[in-house]
């Protein structure tokens, strides 16, 4: 949502007058109204409250302002309204910049009594239900605690609500486990006995404790930052599903990710540490596990949508709880992405009997969408909370001693859901200078991250770019610059030297189309927002310019040979979904097709079916999530607001390789983004720690 400061020699309909006459209904609706006219709310925000008091005439002003803020906060991804909250701090709730404090302000001095009385004016409409005795029927429901009461929408209290209880339930589902089979494959699985093996870390292995944990139990959430080895666990753990299940052959197994991006990466990463594992059990004696077999039996990963079978235009799907899916073993990459809405809907859809395994980066940026799912799930999991039964089930299945540090407090009844969490906790791929800032950031450190930056080598694999103009960041993407071994540079000059048998030969072409589409990958400019001159919207134009100029690019018309692209809508019937990007290449017959990469499997679409699309030399950092670059850089906005985030600058530099650069328009913008932790409001989490421990 754009929000627009707000004038302030414009009236505001309410007096600022903090002993201003109590407003009435009316009063308050032409208020709201207004400030959709202005870009503080959105037009559906204030229209719900006006169809409420339509439904219920005896609407309190207090109510009416609650119903128009929930609607705004969904539109900002929290699933429910803290009431009294909202009363007492409604500045700190909204989280809106000082140009608003006014208008906010003088509603408030019209409407607000204290804490309990507006929440007695909100309970007592015929619209709101009560979450302990829910009718089905009333548009609001009123839950959370006595001390922290929430408001919901209907709908998203019926998501919140199923997934605690599927949570629960798969949670508390126990799976027969052979300890003594289970130890011998783990210590098979990651610890064999060649020569080149490497040796165990110091210290609990996570890995396969997260591994020991997922096989007792219907859901497992397994979480870390980049390298700490997610889909390695992961295809470890399908190994050990294989190896110790009595019928191997007849296990399902489905990979899922968000886009499909993710969904391809997932894949790769799991086939190619299959491929590994086998090699390497293949030399040890009486390793017996075929893992070829299971990876071809595996199949492709999908998308959710793919994998629930969304119908265009509609939330219905095809697989839900009637009609369940067809699988044992579900594992779900890049969590931290799935919205409450998909999560109540992939685990309704899933058997009674199956196991799931969320994995992800609880740290990242949420879901676009209502919910931070993942967040809710891992809100502990730095901290283990083990209990004793857990501990000694690590112990006796897996060998692994859980230190001190991470036991459960004994006078507390153990958390069901931490005992099924697990936090991978050593990164053996992302470390170095990239690897600190990331750390830093995460750890709201501003000043280690700013020294991190402000000392690095001018050669180095970080770079500041301070006060720059738009052309220092334009210089980055037409050619490579000391210590940043990627511009968009390299998949233009890929794409210059086609071979003249690609002209004919499918093979060399295809071969070619790769080629470009993997130089692309190479590297890639990040932003926070759309709009402004730091927003993808205009650096996509200024950077096609910039590229056009050094003679790189001919960007004539709408489609030109070289323009990458990024998908904005599920188009199942043209096998793309949104989040794919792909780059527009000659085809073998000449026209311009858009070519996209999934893995090894090349597709491509005909530009002129490709309606909803856009440019995609920059995107946002929220649909970077799932992808990797060697070289990224990250552009902060000089009016990011609310969007500036820690999470943001962190899931930023996640995406880099080898190479990542700042690119700081305004002094203290990091700092600013680093000391704003995201919060969103839900009531997931508090409802996830009620439930009977897992045995």
């Amino acid at each position: 949502m754009i929000q627009v400061p707000l004038p302030l020699s414009l009236p505001l309909i309410l007096p600022l007058s903090a002993e201003a006459a109590p407003a009435s209904p009316v009063d308050v609706l032409a208020t709201l109204t207004r400030w959709s006219e202005l870009g503080l709310l959105r037009r559906l925000d204030s229209a719900l409250a006006s169809h409420l008091f339509s439904l219920d005439p005896a609407a309190s002003p207090a109510l009416l302002v609650s119903v128009a803020m929930l609607s705004h906060l969904e539109g900002r991804g929290h699933t429910c309204l803290p009431v009294a909250a909202l009363a007492a701090q409604p500045l700190a709730v909204l989280g809106w910049p000082a140009a608003h404090h006014a208008a906010v302000g003088a509603l408030w001095a019209t409407v607000a009594t204290d804490p309990a009385a507006w929440l007695a004016e909100v309970r007592r409409s015929p619209a709101v239900g009560d979450a302990s005795a829910p009718d089905g029927h009333t548009p609001l429901v009123l839950g959370g605690s006595a001390e922290a009461p929430l408001l919901y929408l209907r709908r998203y209290f019926g998501y919140e609500s199923s997934v605690a209880a599927q949570v629960a339930a798969r949670v508390a589902q126990p799976f027969e486990v052979d300890a003594a089979q289970t130890r011998h494959w783990l210590d098979k699985l990651f610890h064999a006995p060649t020569p080149s093996a490497p040796a165990p870390p110091p210290g609990p292995d996570w890995q396969k404790l997260a591994c020991a944990l997922a096989l007792r139990a219907g859901l497992t959430v397994i979480t870390g930052g980049p390298g700490t080895g997610k889909t390695h666990t992961a295809a470890r753990l399908l190994a050990l599903l294989f190896a110790t299940d009595p019928e191997p052959d007849r296990l399902r197994v489905a990979l899922a990710a968000p886009t499909g991006k993710a969904a391809a990466r997932l894949r790769q990463s799991i086939e190619s540490s299959l491929n590994d594992l086998g090699a390497r059990l293949g030399s040890v004696e009486g390793g017996g596990l075929d893992l070829a077999r299971l990876t071809r039996r595996m199949g492709p990963a999908r998308t959710l949508h793919g994998l629930l079978g969304a119908r265009p235009g509609t939330r219905q799907l095809r697989h839900h709880a009637g009609n369940p899916l067809d699988v044992d073993v579900l594992l779900v990459d890049e969590a931290s992405m799935v919205h409450l809405e998909m999560v109540a809907a992939l685990l309704a859809a899933l058997p009674p009997q199956a196991r799931v395994v969320l994995l992800g980066d609880k740290d990242q940026l949420a879901s676009v969408e209502a919910g931070a799912v993942l967040g809710d799930l891992c809100q502990h999991a730095a901290q283990g909370h083990y209990s004793e039964a857990t501990r000694a089930y690590a112990q006796a299945v897996a060998g692994v001693d859980v230190p001190p540090a991470f036991w459960a407090d004994p006078a507390t009844a153990p958390a069901p859901l931490a005992q099924q969490t697990a936090m991978l906790r050593e990164s053996r791929r992302f470390g170095g200078s990239i690897g600190q800032l990331a750390l830093a950031v995460n750890a709201g450190d501003a000043p280690g991250a700013q020294q991190l930056l402000a000392h690095a080598p001018a050669a180095g694999p970080l770079r500041l770019l301070p006060h720059p103009t738009p052309d220092a960041l334009l210089a980055a993407c037409v050619s490579t610059q000391p210590g940043a071994p990627a511009s968009h540079a390299g998949y233009l000059q890929a794409m210059a030297q086609r071979p003249p048998q690609a002209l004919t030969d499918p093979g060399v072409h295809a071969a070619w189309v790769v080629g470009v589409l993997r130089a692309f990958e190479r590297f890639r400019v990040l932003c926070a927002v759309h709009e402004g001159p730091w927003g993808t919207q205009a650096l996509n134009a200024s950077i096609a310019q910039a590229l056009a100029a050094a003679g790189l690019l001919q960007p004539n018309g709408a489609w030109y040979a070289g323009r990458p692209v990024m998908v904005t809508r599920n188009d199942a019937a043209l096998g793309v979904f949104n989040g794919d990007v792909g780059v527009a290449l000659p085809s073998l017959e000449g026209g311009l097709r858009v070519w996209f990469l999934d893995g090894d499997t090349l597709r491509s679409v005909g530009v002129a079916r490709l309606a909803e699309v856009e440019t995609a030399f920059a995107m946002t950092v929220h649909k970077s999530q799932g992808s990797e670059f060697t070289h990224t850089v990250l552009v902060l906005p000089t009016a990011g607001g609310e969007v500036l985030t820690r999470e943001l600058v962190y899931t930023g530099i996640t995406r880099a390789r080898e190479a990542f650069t700042l690119v700081e328009p305004r002094p203290g913008l990091l700092a600013q983004a680093v000391a704003r932790k995201s919060q969103r409001f839900s009531g997931l989490a508090q409802r996830l720690r009620a439930g009977a421990p897992l045995d």
